[in-house]
């Protein structure tokens, strides 16, 4: 065989390798963006039922005027995040907020009872379960990008094109516990 037929088949092999590997990695840093929006939209919709929900409450405990600035400055907190970190940081204030406005709701049976707010109730559950899917779901693409560009050899070709290593979207271990509330 032709020794330049061979260097041009390995030349040829050697590029494709690299159009490939590189194409492969633009395809996970597409998705962990396309999943960081879907966060977005979900902790969006939630900011979104928060008014309702803290008015529905409101009507019932007028009292209780602590818990809801404490909802209402994680709200404004969530809207003005911008980087996963901050998102992360404002998603565990928020959530710590919103049990413990659901945690005074316990303390009031009428309130269990109206209508409005079983509705909000049930849509904060399933926005959460959302948000908890999205966070799964973005983590899974971090987690594929990051061992694709750190396996070799495409640690190679990731590090001359100028891919990083993205951050996990992560809980606090004190938003993990369960509320207590005493009255």
């Amino acid at each position: 065989m032709n020794p330049t037929l061979v260097i041009g088949i390995i030349v040829l092999l050697i590029i494709i390798y690299l159009w490939f590997t590189y194409n492969s990695l633009i395809v996970l840093r597409e998705r962990i963006k396309e999943a960081l929006s879907q966060i977005d939209v979900q902790l969006k919709r939630r900011t979104d039922l928060i008014p309702n929900l803290i008015e529905t409450v409101k009507g019932y405990a007028k009292h209780e005027k602590e818990v809801f600035e404490k909802v209402t400055q994680a709200r404004a907190n969530m809207l003005k995040a911008e980087s996963p970190q901050q998102k992360a940081e404002a998603d565990n204030v928020m959530e710590k907020a919103l049990k413990s406005i659901l945690a005074v709701a316990e303390s009031y049976p009428d309130l269990k009872a109206s209508e409005n707010f079983l509705n909000l109730q049930e849509e904060l559950s399933d926005t959460e379960n959302k948000i908890s899917y999205s966070r799964q779901f973005y983590n899974s693409n971090v987690l594929a990008f990051n061992s694709s560009i750190k396996t070799f050899p495409t640690v190679l070709i990731a590090s001359q094109f100028g891919f990083k290593e993205v951050e996990f979207f992560e809980t606090e271990e004190e938003s993990k516990k369960e509320v207590r509330v005493k009255f």
